[in-house]
């Protein structure tokens, strides 16, 4: 039933026409990241919210759809800490269609918790202990590539929102949905 329920938004984001001129996604982008921005900044008092409630008030509908198609929610909402890379709703828009649907199969909820897994490390990794750095991350679910000497870059995704505190860890919101070696 969770399927046929989010089924529908991850197709309604995956429908983003595809051919959006190059001016037009980059103002969408950094429309997308002030208003990211905005939310956290304005979500914020000295009794913090967990990864869950934090990614819920930013409008992170998608990835926590998924979290909760993949049975993980209450292991973001656990002590921690953790360290996430949070992709945006455009990020998961970018997968594309069949992608979505074939995460979403009931027979594919491993592979789905694992492209999930992928984007958590184990421990509170905040941008400053990644400036001007190089290094592989491993996370639940393999080795990231981590780049920090021009801004944060997680494998081919840029982290466009650092350092969004939560009660059990931190949030690096990343423009693109990275996905494990298979």
């Amino acid at each position: 039933m969770k399927t046929f329920i989010i089924a529908p938004a991850l197709l309604a984001l995956a429908a983003v026409p595809a051919h959006v001129a190059c001016a037009d996604k980059a103002a969408r982008a950094t429309s997308a990241q002030s208003e990211i921005s905005t939310i956290f900044a304005g979500n914020y008092s000295k009794d913090k919210a967990d990864i869950v409630e934090t990614a819920d008030a930013a409008g992170f509908t998608t990835l926590l759809a998924a979290a909760e198609a993949a049975g993980l929610v209450d292991a973001l909402k656990g002590d921690g800490p953790l360290t996430v890379f949070a992709p945006t709703d455009e990020a998961f828009a970018a997968l594309g269609e069949d992608t979505i649907n074939m995460l979403l199969m009931p027979e594919n909820k491993d592979k789905l918790a694992g492209v999930l897994k992928y984007h958590v490390v184990s421990g509170k990794v905040k941008s400053g202990d990644l400036a001007g750095k190089e290094l592989s991350a491993e996370t639940l679910n393999g080795t990231v590539e981590i780049d920090g000497t021009d801004g944060v870059m997680v494998n081919n995704a840029t982290v466009i929102t650092a350092d969004v505190e939560a009660s059990n860890g931190i949030i690096h919101v990343i423009d693109k949905v990275l996905m494990p070696a298979t």
